[in-house]
């Protein structure tokens, strides 16, 4: 048995699954400490397991360091080192950050000599005694995390591995990220991305020890696997050392498990929770992903990332009347204390799904004063925002399935401008907490090939084999991995023939 747990602004949801079975399921209320919901969430499914039975593995998403950086609070002090010299010195690192998440984090750059072109040849070789001074730099303003990255490095990562480790031989304490294995070509979006694993590191571990504290409490001898933003899981012990993977990993959660619960692989979907609506695109099961550079709390960066669109639209939405507004503010995962028809005093958007008729939940008596065309305008505004992100997320106007997820879809109609069958499948309401316990682990390589140099089939088959080794060796049964995404872009702008390519493979976790 399975446990998938996802952790969401408003709920936490759990899910106990024997096999593609749903043996259990919970919505408990997110805690601002986070793991005494999950707490929650896991004593309420683990009462529904039979005695017999024993859970092999914990799942779970959670949004705790997209917060962490969206607040600016836990983060580390974090350090940039750039090997590039002498190029690059007109943009320096960070220099598209937000003043505050700058200065939150530190903001120490460093620039050194090193760096390749994209067909592997030296920009400068690197200089071992500049990489020493700086990590004794770092050491002495406090930093606790360092990015490594250098120009080109995915396509020959030999001076960011050697540049680590020079670091940890220097100042063994820090926490040291390289680029290579964070984002993608593009320089400054991969070190981004790299800086902002770096400055998470810290809170990571602290959150994923008590995690596994909270688990071990309940007598649980489970290892325990973080969702991925792609879709995909990694252990405990990997999730700690690269936490920005788990960023936008709800969506992605709820996404994979509408797949699982409606037979779809391509589609829409439209995950309706508490506070805010996800819409993703699903491609042969998988989130679709962003083809171009994704913003992280004001970061640039261009990391495996959802093509998600987004907007402040929930259960627990706060509506006013006069003039008339639904959001952006939300009472959250309070909605079953302040609203309506629980007995409150705040007027919700589930309270207006009541009145409308399109939900039957809490007492409805207690929204009487609201009159039904009132709740009737509000459900046509509400129709009408989750056609447009429908609307965002089609590549033509040709009509798709969309399936509605979440517990907010009581919200919307059996029918969407734009969709050609509208599904909401048994489960609909824990189908993040269901992606979370069905996830494959996966493994993805992105490089440059100059074609000059090998042929395209040899170009394809050496990144095939390397993602399918990722794969593996992040926990996947070899028998079960399979090529999932293969994309080709040439690079008409670089010489030598060259083309980018990227490969996703994926597969069932092993010995379970």
């Amino acid at each position: 048995m399975r446990i998938g747990i996802d952790v969401g602004g408003t709920n936490t949801d759990a899910v106990l699954l024997d096999g593609d079975v749903l043996v259990a399921q919970t919505k408990q209320p997110t805690t601002a400490d986070v793991t005494s919901g999950i707490l929650s969430a896991l004593k309420a499914v683990l009462e529904r397991k039979p005695e017999t039975a024993s859970v092999e593995a914990v799942m779970l998403g959670t949004t705790h360091f997209t917060n962490a950086l969206l607040e600016h609070k836990q983060l580390s002090q974090a350090a940039t080192l750039r090997l590039c010299l002498p190029a690059t010195t007109l943009l320096p690192p960070l220099i598209d950050w937000p003043d505050e998440l700058r200065t939150a984090i530190g903001g120490y750059t460093y620039l050194v000599h090193g760096g390749h072109e994209f067909d592997g040849r030296e920009i400068s070789p690197l200089d071992e005694e500049e990489i020493r001074k700086a990590a004794k730099d770092m050491r002495n303003n406090g930093v606790r995390g360092v990015a490594v990255s250098g120009v080109f490095s995915p396509v020959d990562t030999s001076h960011e591995e050697r540049a680590g480790a020079i670091i940890r031989e220097e100042s063994p304490g820090l926490n040291v990220t390289l680029s290579s294995e964070i984002g993608r070509v593009g320089i400054l979006e991969r070190e981004n991305a790299a800086t902002l694993n770096a400055c998470l590191v810290d809170v990571a571990e602290r959150t994923i020890n008590a995690i596994r504290n909270a688990i071990s409490s309940l007598g649980l001898d489970a290892p325990l696997f973080l969702s991925q933003n792609d879709g995909t899981l990694m252990d405990a012990e990997f999730a700690a050392s690269y936490p920005v993977f788990t960023i936008a990993s709800g969506p992605t959660n709820s996404m994979r498990g509408a797949a699982f619960l409606s037979g779809v692989l391509d589609g829409i979907v439209v995950d309706i929770g508490g506070t805010s609506t996800d819409g993703g695109a699903l491609v042969s099961g998988f989130p679709r992903e962003a083809s171009v550079a994704v913003n992280v709390g004001g970061v640039r960066t261009n990391f495996r990332m959802p093509d998600v669109f987004s907007i402040a639209l929930g259960g627990g939405s706060i509506v006013q009347i006069d003039p008339l507004q639904i959001g952006p503010g939300s009472v959250g995962y309070r909605l079953v204390e302040e609203g309506l028809v629980f007995g409150g005093n705040v007027l919700t958007t589930t309270d207006m799904a009541v009145v409308a008729g399109l939900a039957d939940i809490g007492n409805s008596g207690l929204a009487g004063g609201i009159g039904k065309s009132l709740a009737e305008a509000v459900i046509s505004e509400i129709q009408t925002r989750i056609e447009n992100v429908v609307d965002q997320l089609k590549l033509n106007a040709a009509p798709v399935p969309v399936i509605l997820v979440g517990g907010g879809n009581i919200l919307v109609k059996d029918s969407l401008a734009g969709a050609s069958d509208v599904l909401r499948p048994e489960y609909a309401g824990v189908a993040n907490a269901i992606g979370a316990a069905i996830a494959q682990v996966g493994g993805q390589v992105e490089k440059v090939y100059s074609l000059s140099d090998v042929s395209r089939e040899e170009a394809l088959a050496s990144a095939r084999q390397e993602a399918t080794d990722k794969a593996v060796g992040a926990g996947a049964d070899p028998a079960t991995v399979e090529i999932v995404e293969v994309e080709e872009v040439p690079l008409a702008y670089l010489p030598s023939n060259a083309v980018r390519v990227r490969i996703k493979a994926v597969g069932n976790l092993a010995n379970l």
